[in-house]
């Protein structure tokens, strides 16, 4: 499978012409050539917490602290799962790469593990460590910074699309940070859905999900899958996110349109309220774990745990 697409007039300053490729040992799609480490920590470090790029970064305080109640009920499922796997919370340990603000951290602090993180933005480290959590400043790469401590609980939220070579990543984790019997958590965006396709085709909206160096990775269920397996890890647990590109396929086409996409989303945020309100939040996350069997949704999360001897 091979897509090829030029920059356009709404193109980020480094972007330039790029293929996207069927990455030929772990199966995940990826941008081709790989932006230079230079232009990505560039990006990276000095870029994605600023204002003019805030619609790139959910991770960015402001924005979850506006949508606190949103964020809040990403991070409870995670605890959820965590809780049916270890069978309770209070006092696991947790240590989030790239951690941002510590938002995460904070919530699953209340819920009583013992919370640590990694962040390379001087500023999360800074806004981290002023809420009393310990925030190793480094960078994505630099997974021995904690010493010889591991912990039960390893996430990753939002980051692995943004790196040069996520399986070395994986395989770090694995090596440094996460104990025998841990669970590692990943959250990213499911690129190349069928529903993003559908509306990509119909309104020619120029594969608009495409944006290095920002993301450089383009993962879907099956293919994070087949990397977790080919870096040693066990697949316990997958659930996707509300399908948002759906709205499109019934004519609200928010690309391009941040208010329409503000009130897209609120839709979404209404009925997942509603249905946790009136006692079907379990019947909503078989929903959502039957969309990830499909490789549909607007993110998912895989929890895997890593095989015995591999470290």
């Amino acid at each position: 499978m091979k897509y090829e697409r030029k920059g356009t007039d709404k193109m980020m300053p480094h972007q330039k012409k790029y293929t996207v490729i069927k990455d030929p040992e772990y199966e995940y799609l990826r941008i081709d050539p790989i932006p230079s480490k230079e232009e990505v920590e560039r990006f990276y470090l000095e870029e994605f917490y600023t204002s003019k790029y805030k619609q790139f970064n959910d991770s960015s305080l402001e924005v979850q602290k506006e949508e606190k109640e949103f964020f809040d009920s990403r991070w409870q499922s995670v605890c959820d799962q965590c809780s049916e796997y270890f069978g309770k919370l209070d006092g696991l340990s947790v240590f989030d790469i790239g951690c941002g603000f510590a938002q995460a951290l904070l919530y699953f602090r209340d819920r009583g593990m013992n919370v640590s993180g990694l962040e390379p933005s001087s500023e999360g480290v800074a806004y981290a460590n002023s809420q009393g959590i310990n925030v190793f400043h480094a960078g994505i790469e630099e997974l021995n910074c904690a010493g010889s401590e591991r912990f039960d609980i390893v996430t990753i939220f939002d980051v692995l699309e943004h790196l040069r070579a996520p399986a070395d990543t994986l395989t770090g984790i694995k090596e440094n940070l996460l104990k025998p019997g841990g669970l590692l958590v990943i959250d990213v965006p499911n690129e190349f859905n069928d529903f993003q396709v559908a509306a990509n085709a119909e309104y020619n909206l120029n594969e608009w999900w495409v944006c290095p160096p920002n993301h450089i990775n383009y993962f879907s269920v099956n293919s994070m899958k087949h990397l977790l397996e080919k870096c040693g890890y066990s697949v316990k647990f997958c659930e996707s996110s509300f399908p948002i590109e759906i709205f499109m396929l019934m004519g609200d086409v928010y690309v391009g349109n941040s208010e329409l996409g503000k009130a897209c989303h609120q839709k979404r945020v209404t009925f997942e309220y509603l249905m946790k309100k009136h006692g079907k939040s379990k019947k909503l996350s078989k929903f959502y774990q039957a969309l990830s069997d499909l490789d549909l949704g607007r993110q998912f999360v895989v929890y895997a745990t890593p095989n015995k001897g591999a470290d």
